[in-house]
């Protein structure tokens, strides 16, 4: 069971012998001018490291199926923060649903985040980097990338979430201007074992 951490539930579901197993976030994103005009210098900071920061095409969709699988035993799962294993039509439909966009490094995507447009919110799917290119702030420059080109076309909501044991995803949205706005548990009833 997955409920909010200020459900009065869950005074209910611990008295009762319910254990937390995992702990997940959500975040905001409100577009203002002083965050763009951060948010280019962080793409364009990106880019002077050698990186190429842009908006995919679905003529990438191979690449973005192969670094998604080089990146599917990172995830931590659970039932608030699961991020199923792309195949071929799902890495297609990620264009149709939404937009995607990369860091490729010597021609090859080191770095994705896909986002897809809900109402008036632009929710992030996923961003993945090859452990690689780790610790470059590559992510951080995709999301931007992605903020920049949704805010040009008129949308200045976001959001963003992830599991609280990913710490680094936690700091890379942090960095791109994401708040968090609620904290989600997901409860094992008592008797059953973890998995």
């Amino acid at each position: 069971m997955v409920i909010r951490s200020d459900d009065p539930r869950r005074a209910e579901l611990e008295s009762a012998g319910w254990t937390v197993v995992a702990t997940s976030w959500g975040a905001r994103l409100r577009v203002t001018p002083e965050l763009l005009g951060r948010l280019g210098q962080v793409v364009a900071g990106a880019g002077q490291s050698g990186a190429r920061i842009r908006e995919l095409t679905v003529s990438h969709a191979d690449a973005v199926l192969t670094l998604d699988a080089a990146t599917a035993s990172d995830y931590p799962g659970g039932a608030a923060t699961l991020h199923e294993p792309l195949d071929a039509a799902g890495t297609r439909d990620l264009f149709t649903r939404g937009r995607v966009f990369g860091a490729e490094h010597d021609g090859v995507l080191v770095a994705v985040t896909a986002t897809e447009e809900v109402g008036a919110l632009v929710e992030t799917a996923f961003t993945a980097v090859d452990p690689a290119h780790r610790g470059q702030g590559l992510a951080t420059a995709v999301k931007a990338a992605s903020v920049l080109a949704h805010a040009a076309d008129g949308a200045d909501l976001f959001g963003t979430g992830g599991a609280s044991v990913n710490t680094a995803s936690l700091a890379m949205n942090r960095a791109v201007g994401y708040e968090i706005t609620e904290t989600w548990h997901t409860y094992r009833p008592p008797g059953r074992s973890p998995g």
